[in-house]
């Protein structure tokens, strides 16, 4: 396995590997709900958006198949969830063919290095209760939650920050 950057012409990839991976969580949402996230998830401007303004991670295996992404969108970039002061961890994704082999970890951990060496001051994310394996790895790594969100796609969502002064 292999981590790099990730850019435009991964962007098939990345859509293909977010909907393998979120599919699994189809059960768990109501119909309405499933087809809101799914449309978020098929949409090929979801990731040039990120692209243009976030630095893309990938994990490739030795075939170059993208089995593993995230995006770290730099401080600046506030939302009715984030501080502008904030750096933000987005669509950390790992294919469940390859869950538990520390790829969201790794995934994690770059991260928190490249934001350390843009000088951020604060990492954050949010994730929710159908991610209790990633939520686990991010409070391995530090975070903290912050506070519950409104609930999206009818789930209990948290905000996590991890402090990098």
């Amino acid at each position: 396995m292999t981590i790099r950057p990730g850019n435009i012409e991964d962007l098939d990839q990345l859509r293909k590997l977010a909907l393998r991976s979120w599919s699994q969580f189809q059960d768990e949402l109501t119909p309405e709900n499933w087809q809101q996230l799914f449309n978020i998830l098929n949409n090929l401007e979801t990731y040039t958006t990120l692209l243009d303004k976030a630095d893309c991670i990938v994990c490739e295996t030795a075939e170059k198949a993208i089995v593993g992404m995230a995006f770290l969108v730099p401080s600046g970039h506030a939302t009715e969830i984030y501080k502008s002061e904030w750096c933000i961890i987005r669509f950390l994704t790992v294919d469940p063919e390859y869950g538990s082999k520390g790829i969201g970890r790794q995934l994690t951990e770059k991260c928190i290095e490249l934001a350390k060496s843009h000088n951020e001051q604060t990492i954050a994310l949010h994730t929710s209760e159908m991610m209790n394996r990633a939520r686990h790895i991010y409070e391995r790594l530090g975070f903290t939650i912050l506070r519950e969100i409104e609930p999206r796609f009818g789930k209990k969502y948290w905000l996590y920050t991890l402090d990098l002064a």
